[in-house]
């Protein structure tokens, strides 16, 4: 019986996954992730063994693995073909984005352009949905998150909620908005409270509120542009 230790015995700072979630993909090595790939190894050495095996016998190049056949992948022991596939399926991804120009995130730097973006999620909605687009200090989209569906009122937004995303995405500015099914695009009373509130939220976080724009088919209301916020 082998005395090795398989990755489950392993202190968890050193096992693959683990060590993904806490430190990033950029601190594992080649083979600890494809080892997260293929899962396990076989009886006599770890999935990241077996990597580490693989690599060496490819002079440690990604590059000559997926130049590899299924059949010359499935000559290891613990490589069966449904791991050769998984691993060259991840080659073939990192070769396909190598290709790929990297996304261009669109400016949202005024109401029109705002609403642009917007118009086309919200046109056909019957209720109300409050989002938020978190920008950086280039106006340019991190991220765009739904807060919340149906009657839109201060007590339905949880302002922590759009702080906390706002944090986690080390965004600098922010951009509020929903839409109006009925056509009207004047604030309510619940609107002006709402953009109150998350524009104090965001002075003490220090992050800027830039607009809350409500959206309607065909024409939209800017807090900003209305010098309001």
């Amino acid at each position: 019986m082998s005395d090795k230790l398989n990755i489950n015995q392993w202190a968890e700072e050193d096992r693959p996954r683990e060590k993904m979630a806490s430190l990033g993909a950029e601190a594992l090595s080649s083979a600890e992730l494809l080892a997260i790939l293929i899962g396990s190894g076989s009886t006599k050495e770890s999935a990241v063994d077996l990597m580490k095996r693989i690599l060496n016998d490819c002079n440690n190049s990604l590059n000559t693995l997926g130049k590899k056949s299924i059949h010359d992948l499935s000559q290891y022991n613990g490589v069966g073909p449904a791991k050769a596939i998984t691993i060259l399926a991840a080659c073939e991804l990192g070769k396909r984005r190598q290709m790929e120009s990297p996304e261009e995130r669109p400016d949202l730097g005024t109401a029109t352009r705002v609403y642009n973006h917007m118009h086309p999620i919200m046109q056909d909605l019957g209720v109300e949905e409050f989002w938020v687009l978190l920008l950086n200090q280039h106006h340019r989209l991190i991220k765009k998150v739904r807060i919340a569906h149906g009657g839109i009122t201060a007590t339905t937004v949880d302002i922590r909620v759009i702080m906390r995303e706002a944090v986690l995405c080390n965004a600098t500015q922010l951009v509020a908005c929903h839409n109006h099914p009925s056509g009207n695009i004047t604030p309510s009373k619940q609107d002006d409270e709402l953009t109150i509130g998350l524009m104090n939220a965001c002075k003490l976080m220090d992050i800027h509120f830039a607009d809350h724009v409500i959206v309607s088919d065909g024409h939209y209301y800017s807090y900003h542009e209305n010098k309001k916020c």
